[in-house]
Order: structure tokens, then C-alpha cells, then sequence
């Protein structure tokens, strides 16, 4: 494949709170802009359709009652693949030019999954659910079966990546580097310093740039028939979007915080190569014959 250069796009922006048709219309609207931009790549936040139950309003939820309402809302409001969602997804990315990572809840029958969903011009390319659900996330999503890991190849270059944080997962990331990604998505609802770190080293580790999009979630935002108590002024996830290279892990946009924002940046594919001469985790630099877990 040609080593070029792929401008991608990093958008942090808040759902149309438990309302999925609105959530997707804004994600279509999202990547309009981003492929007025010149983006070829666009990522949106983790589980942007309809909502991410965060920790900060969502700890009630190990209870067994009381929150039947969010979790009929929410379970209305998610995401069948196939689906007409998906297929008006897969419309704008056609009638865009674009490849785009959308962040959704998954409906399954009566359970759900945090997934993500890579689309593009021909239309759905792939699917990947969370491996692990973290901490409180257990009380709503069901865990992936790890099948769906590889890289996809695109005509923009490979793409693979994890959401949040699988990507602290060190056997995930392996799972996926052996695919060789030259671009990682990372949809996120983690607006920490840390998480910033983080980017930066898989950006080396990997020798793939990294697009992070993380959420901007504002109290203010939630519906006022929300069924759960949200303090209005309270900011439940900040952001942090940002774009990282894979020499040195330099930070090439971003991050932003509190507001919602397309980050473009050019991403020159050889530069991942430039990266894997001095440093290929599954290549030259693994050691497999001594590193390889024991049985």
C-alpha cells in the first residue's frame, strides 16, 4: 500500500442525551464538517449513541431497583447492527468520502455493549465491542468476545484500535499491533492526564498515529426528564481530544478541553515506518522466543 498522507479528525462532542435518531443525526452533521475540513478519517467519542453512564452520576446502578426508566430509555435508544441507524451512518459516509468511528451502546437482545463501528464508503467495514467493561460500566454493558480485533484495511491505511480503557490492556494492544495498525482509534469517555499518557505511549509503542476522542459531557446538556439526579453545573467529562505521531509520541493537536471541537491533523503514514526501524513491538524489538507466556 502507498505510504501517504491521511488528514483524520478527533471530534469531542456531546450526544443528544438518550436520544439515538438526534444523536446520529448530529453525528452525521459532525462528519460533515469534518469532510469539509479535508478529514478522511473521523472518530467520535466512545458509546456517543446515546450516552456514556458515567461514574459520576451512574454509581446508583448497582442497585436492583430504582433505575428501571434509564435502563428502558437507554436500551430504546441503542443500536441494532444491522440497522436503519447503522444504514444512515453508512449513507453519510458514502455521500461524505469518509471513513468514520462511531462510538455506540449496543442492543443485543436484552443486553448491551459498549462498540464501536468503523464505516466507510462501501459501507459498514467493522464492528468491536469492549473486551472489558470498567468498574460501573459492568452494570450496563456485556463483555466482547474478543473476535474482533484484527486491523481493518482500508484504501486510507490499516485501522485498528481499542476503546477507553482496553487500551491499558497490554495483551489487547499486542492482540492488535500484530495486525501492524497504521492508525489507532481510541474512543473515550476518559478526560484525565493520565489518559493523555497513555496515547503518547501506544503512539510509540505501536508505531501508529493515535486519534483520541474523548467526550464533552456538561450537565447542562442532560434532558430535564432525565430520570437520574444531574447537577446542571456540574462538567462530567471535560474532553481532552488530541492527535499523537508515532516517532517521539508528540502531540500534533490538541488536547482541548471543555468544549466540543473537530481536531484535523495530517497524519504521513511513513512516518509509522520511520518508527518501526528503531522500534517494532511485534516485529524485531518482541523477543517472542523468551517472552512468550508460559503454558
Amino acid at each position: 500500500m502507498e505510504l501517504r498522507t491521511v488528514r483524520v479528525a478527533a471530534i469531542q462532542a456531546t450526544p443528544v442525551i438518550l436520544d439515538a435518531e438526534a444523536s446520529v443525526a448530529k453525528a452525521v452533521a459532525l462528519l460533515g464538517e469534518a469532510a469539509g475540513q479535508g478529514a478522511e478519517l473521523a472518530v467520535l467519542p466512545e458509546t456517543f449513541v446515546p450516552l456514556y453512564p458515567s461514574n459520576r452520576w451512574a454509581k446508583g446502578a448497582s442497585a436492583f431497583s430504582g433505575w428501571d426508566e434509564l435502563w428502558e430509555r437507554l436500551h430504546a435508544n441503542a443500536v441494532e447492527v444491522p440497522g436503519p441507524l447503522v444504514d444512515e451512518l453508512a449513507a453519510a459516509a458514502e455521500r461524505l468520502g469518509i471513513h468514520a468511528v462511531v462510538g455506540i451502546n449496543e442492543r443485543d437482545g436484552g443486553s448491551l455493549y459498549n462498540a464501536y463501528l468503523l464505516l466507510g464508503p462501501d459501507g459498514l467495514v467493522h464492528k468491536h465491542r469492549k473486551l472489558m467493561p470498567t468498574q460501573h460500566e459492568r452494570l450496563f454493558h456485556g463483555i466482547g468476545a474478543g473476535t474482533d480485533l484484527e486491523p481493518v484495511e482500508t484504501r486510507i491505511g490499516r485501522i485498528g484500535g481499542l476503546i477507553c480503557w482496553e487500551n491499558r490492556m497490554p495483551l489487547a494492544r499486542w492482540a492488535v499491533y500484530q495486525g501492524g495498525p497504521q492508525i489507532w482509534v481510541a474512543p473515550t469517555a476518559d478526560d484525565s492526564d493520565g489518559w493523555l499518557a497513555s496515547m503518547r505511549h501506544i503512539a510509540i509503542e505501536s508505531g501508529a498515529y493515535v486519534v483520541s476522542a474523548p467526550q464533552y459531557i456538561p450537565g447542562s446538556a442532560f434532558p430535564a426528564d432525565f430520570p437520574v439526579p444531574i447537577d446542571a453545573d456540574v462538567v462530567y467529562g471535560r474532553g481532552g481530544a488530541a492527535i499523537v505521531e508515532p516517532t517521539w509520541g508528540e502531540v500534533i493537536a490538541g488536547p482541548v478541553y471543555d468544549a466540543e471541537t473537530v481536531l484535523v491533523a495530517d497524519c504521513d503514514l511513513r512516518a509509522g515506518l520511520h518508527a518501526k526501524r528503531w522500534f517494532d513491538a511485534v516485529g524485531h524489538y518482541s523477543r517472542t522466543d523468551v517472552l512468550s507466556p508460559r503454558n
